[in-house]
């Protein structure tokens, strides 16, 4: 028995027999790493064959084939529920993944408790954790251990075997990077090892109607982990954010075969579970202080649901001859670019200010309408002049200084007057121009550019 050394890409699952700073294949930089590969002699009974003849499937006119009903069963948290579409569709694979001690393995539990008790049987096959350990897990969060099958096993062999004799309606694997097949020489984890073990669950989960959660790790970038193959061979992939040492948890539907991706869940981790919150808008903004200094309120999408967010800012006079940049919630390279242009365009230096950018509650905002919010943070901060308790700061910015509307503009006036807010300041648009009237309890005001909204606050 040889040991054989190839370099694989993290992303696409492309092999070399040496190590390349550029995946030709999918043009990835500095992606591949070493595995080890066992090349077994024929004599030794370990099968090197990848693929498995079958009967030769004959192909069928479109429509012959008949629409088949949607089944489902919910989960305990509404929210979910609409992130996957209405449920979990039975026979389905689904993804799991997020950071680690984000609360994927809660999750689980939980789920497979709905699944129990919507009369399906569940084995869990746990490579990571023992028996007790899940046991404790289950009991803290008010599950019956023993409506749960449990399996410690990380042969994928054993685990098919064990669904021929468990007849399980629902298989959880925990987790599909400790999972390794005899029928591939690679390591557990290697990326030859994680494709081939998800491809043979998703032939036998999907020939059988078998539910099937699959929990995935997380790389250093925060990406899931593993070749993008992974992704696509699954029905939904759900994605668990939030900061380990808060309780914010959101939940979203990167993919979903079986409903929208525009929707997301967001939850509290407590000592009994997770639990949804009825108002996120105001828990996010419950501690802020008033009058304080480079802090503003802006009103972000997350999926289909408007959320109030906390936007901070500081601006502190450099002590090294390079201005540092620091964003926790943005992405920093929007954060410099903001910077750029209102040193540009409002005259003020920010050259030998370090500018440090903050989301408060350990949300990442991704969209560009929080750009305002943030523009007149940097701003507030910088000349030490506070802005208003109650204003909004909603829009893109430009290169050019100029100001562009935010989507969706009506469902976030509705949000932010439900809170109490009393004024909104947001790009002009034929869409919406009400600067002059008042549209219930929100007065909302409109400027062209970044100097019409500074004169607005600062002048």
């Amino acid at each position: 028995m040889k040991i054989k050394t190839i370099y694989a890409c993290q992303k696409c699952g492309f092999q070399s027999p040496k190590w390349l700073g550029r995946c030709p294949d999918c043009q990835e930089w500095n992606s591949f790493s070493e595995e080890n590969e066992i090349i077994a002699p024929k004599s030794s009974g370990i099968s090197t064959s990848r693929h498995r003849h079958g009967p030769v499937n004959q192909p069928m006119q479109l429509s012959q084939h008949r629409e088949q009903p949607v089944s489902r069963f919910t989960t305990r948290f509404p929210d979910l529920n609409a992130v996957l579409g209405g449920g979990v569709k039975i026979g389905s694979l689904i993804l799991l993944s997020g950071e680690p001690g984000i609360g994927k393995s809660t999750l689980t539990l939980e789920l497979c408790a709905d699944a129990v008790r919507a009369g399906q049987n569940v084995l869990y096959v746990s490579g990571e954790e023992s028996g007790s350990q899940i046991a404790s897990r289950a009991h803290r969060l008010q599950i019956g251990p023993d409506q749960i099958s449990l399996l410690a096993e990380t042969c994928l062999e054993n685990v098919l075997a064990q669904l021929n004799s468990a007849a399980p309606q629902m298989l959880v694997i925990d987790s599909i990077q400790v999972l390794y097949s005899l029928d591939i020489g690679s390591l557990p984890g290697s990326i030859s090892q994680i494709r081939y073990c998800t491809e043979r669950l998703m032939e036998t989960c999907k020939s059988r109607d078998i539910t099937c959660l699959i929990v995935g790790h997380v790389n250093k970038d925060g990406e899931l982990a593993g070749p993008k193959v992974l992704e696509h061979l699954v029905d939904t992939v759900l994605f668990i954010e939030g900061e380990r040492h808060q309780q914010l948890r959101l939940i979203r539907g990167l993919k979903n075969r079986f409903g929208s991706t525009n929707d997301v869940a967001i939850m509290e981790m407590t000592a009994t579970g997770l639990k949804e919150i009825a108002n996120p808008s105001e828990l996010f903004l419950q501690g802020r202080q008033p009058n304080a200094l480079g802090s503003a309120i802006t009103v972000t999408l997350e999926g289909s649901r408007p959320l109030l967010l906390e936007v901070q800012a500081l601006t502190n006079a450099t002590v090294f001859g390079y201005p540092k940049r620091s964003a926790n919630g943005f992405d920093l390279n929007r954060l410099q670019l903001i910077a750029a242009v209102l040193q540009k365009y409002l005259k003020i230096n920010l050259n030998g200010q370090d500018i440090f950018a903050n989301v408060v509650g350990g949300v990442r905002i991704g969209e560009p309408a929080a750009d305002l919010g943030l523009a007149m943070a940097i701003v507030s901060s910088f000349r030490k002049i506070p802005l208003p308790e109650k204003a909004i700061f909603l829009g893109e910015i430009g290169l050019s200084g100029e100001l562009r509307p935010a989507s969706n503009l009506e469902k976030r006036i509705r949000e932010a007057e439900k809170l109490g807010f009393e004024t909104l300041l947001t790009a002009k648009t034929g869409q919406l121009d009400r600067s002059k009237n008042t549209a219930g309890k929100l007065k909302i005001l409109t400027a062209g550019n970044l100097q019409e909204a500074a004169q607005l606050f600062f002048s």
